[in-house]
């Protein structure tokens, strides 16, 4: 077995998906290494998931290499770069280095969600440099579609290693940074061994358009807007929020926040100085006593997140505001995938209303976060890696990222998997090993695997249904008094309209009847006998076979 140093790099999430993001660095002989962990995301369950309010990622690895992780390195505050600390942190219980809204946030998301975890943070923000066991790391500014992103330079001795984080390009931002060019070129003439690389958007041809182009477009939007104006973004999106907030002030319109994680954010900036120059919003209770054509409201809920502001407006059912015929609601977003129908159907609301909608196909009204292909070549120009290894996207981002690093050049592109261990150095890229990985799920107060929470069971009872019988058996094992049954989820009637119920309270009597009485000793064949006369029977009425759960009690 080798005994020397190598340099690792292992995603536990982010990668063959979109969110999630956790990467590991090991340096160090097999079986001796040292770790830094880089971003701790969530990501978000979808209907085949009932019930279930966050997915983690599975760190079961970092159990048996809790005492060699140095620290935690956060490289922005997006859901799903920081959205599981609070609840994985506890277990590994090491540094936090964050910017300072990250650690705002951080700090605002723990109050909002009464959480009892204290997490540490060390600021650690663009031109610092930390040393956490072999790893020296320099936080490099960059731009995104939040507050203080940063890339980072992971220098070891076996190479230096750039993890993008999200980025683009914007060379007029409505909020900096901009993507340091300068520092990624020095970084390149240093030697980059490998770029660990953002994959989001390597299937869009181009260059994103810039912040200020979107600003200037929903600027002219507003002013021609005859009723009231609506818009709705990531609540995440600072600049967004100030561009929108200069764009109304110069049509006369007040400005006002609706949605709880809007107003968080918009705190957190505040405290650092990033709403500067912007004015107050105004509150809730004076939307009523604005002109129509006086007021914009920034609202949550671009997502179809159905407790969210829009939504509410989508429903007419929040107290204070309301939109009507002729005003008008943007959205300035995308949808993220899985999300288009929950969209749509609030759309759909909006405009029963007889409000006016404008999105990103109807004009330039949004812009991504996250670098196209000609952004993508220019940071392998800046950079020229050794190695590329895609991260941040689904399996046709990640193929496209690769494909494209070929085409540029870039003689090294591994394909890398969640839990894949990728040997960087010495030699050529290699996976050389497989870690523990998968997800986690947050359930109310309660985290823990699939099988641990009963999300099958939850899945199988929302497509079947469940039906509870008790029994009780005296001493000869007859009935004392009637069985009960309780159908729940099932169909109240069959196709000939006889009860279903009573349908399967005769199936349980002629269960029990059928089993001659000297052989009812075994209460375990009774209960089974019962379970599947009821199964069988539901199933020749519905065609579906519910749960049954049999209590059958000897008195």
């Amino acid at each position: 077995m080798t005994t020397q140093d190598e340099l690792v790099f292992l995603p536990l999430g982010g990668v063959g998906e979109i969110g999630m993001n956790l990467a590991l660095y090991g340096y160090g002989p097999k079986g001796k290494r040292q770790w830094i962990m880089v971003d701790c995301g969530v990501t978000f369950p979808g209907p085949e998931l009932p019930g279930v309010d966050l997915v983690l990622p599975d760190i079961r690895f970092l159990a048996e290499e809790r005492k060699n992780l140095k620290g935690i390195v956060i490289t922005h505050a997006h859901e799903d770069h920081y959205g599981a600390l609070n609840e994985l942190w506890p277990g590994l219980n090491v540094p936090v280095y964050a910017s300072p809204f990250t650690a705002g946030m951080l700090e605002a998301k723990r109050d909002y969600e009464r959480s009892r975890t204290e997490i540490p943070v060390t600021i650690f923000k663009q031109g610092d440099r930390i040393n956490l066991g072999p790893f020296e790391i320099e936080a490099i500014g960059v731009n995104h579609s939040i507050p203080e992103p940063m890339a980072l330079a992971i220098r070891t001795p076996l190479g230096t290693v750039v993890h993008t984080g999200d980025w683009k390009i914007d060379l007029d931002p409505s909020l900096g940074p901009l993507t340091d060019e300068t520092r990624f070129r020095k970084l390149g003439d240093e030697g980059v061994l490998a770029l660990i690389c953002d994959s989001t958007n390597a299937v869009r041809d181009g260059v994103s358009p810039s912040e200020r182009d979107v600003s200037e477009s929903l600027r002219r939007i507003i002013e021609s807007a005859e009723g009231r104006v609506g818009i709705t973004t990531f609540s995440s999106n600072v600049g967004r929020i100030r561009s929108i907030a200069r764009a109304a002030e110069a049509a006369g319109r007040e400005v006002l926040l609706l949605g709880s994680s809007m107003k968080r954010v918009t705190d957190v900036a505040r405290d650092i100085g990033l709403m500067d120059g912007i004015k107050p919003f105004i509150a809730e209770d004076e939307f009523g006593y604005i002109p129509r054509d006086k007021v914009v409201v920034i609202l949550t809920g671009s997502q179809g997140e159905p407790r969210a502001a829009l939504a509410k407006i989508a429903r007419d059912e929040m107290r204070n505001v309301a939109f009507s015929d002729g005003d008008t609601i943007i959205f300035s977003s995308r949808a993220i995938p899985g999300n288009e129908k929950a969209i749509n159907d609030i759309k759909n609301g909006l405009v029963e209303q007889g409000i006016h909608i404008i999105t990103d196909s109807e004009a330039l009204v949004h812009v991504s976060g996250h670098p196209r292909r000609h952004e993508l070549q220019q940071m392998y120009g800046w950079t020229r890696p050794k190695i590329l290894v895609p991260v941040h996207g689904e399996a046709a981002h990640l193929t496209a990222q690769a494909e494209l690093a070929e085409q540029s050049g870039i003689a090294q592109v591994p394909r890398v998997r969640n839990g894949d261990i990728l040997r960087l150095a010495p030699g050529a890229p290699e996976v050389v090993g497989e870690a523990p990985h998968g997800r986690i799920f947050k359930d109310g107060n309660l985290i823990g695997d699939y099988d641990e929470m009963g999300i099958g069971d939850r899945r199988k009872l929302a497509f079947v249904g469940h039906v509870a019988v008790s029994i009780l058996l005296d001493g000869r094992y007859d009935f004392v008094g009637d069985p009960e049954v309780e159908p729940f989820g099932l169909p109240q009637f069959d196709d000939e309209g006889e009860d279903m119920g009573d349908t399967l309270y005769d199936a349980v009597l002629g269960a029990v009847e059928s089993i001659p009485r000297a052989r009812r000793k075994d209460l375990g064949m009774v209960r089974e006998a019962v379970r599947r006369a009821v199964r069988s029977t539901a199933n020749e009425i519905w065609g579906k076979k519910p749960v049954v759960t049999v209590f059958l009690t000897k008195v």
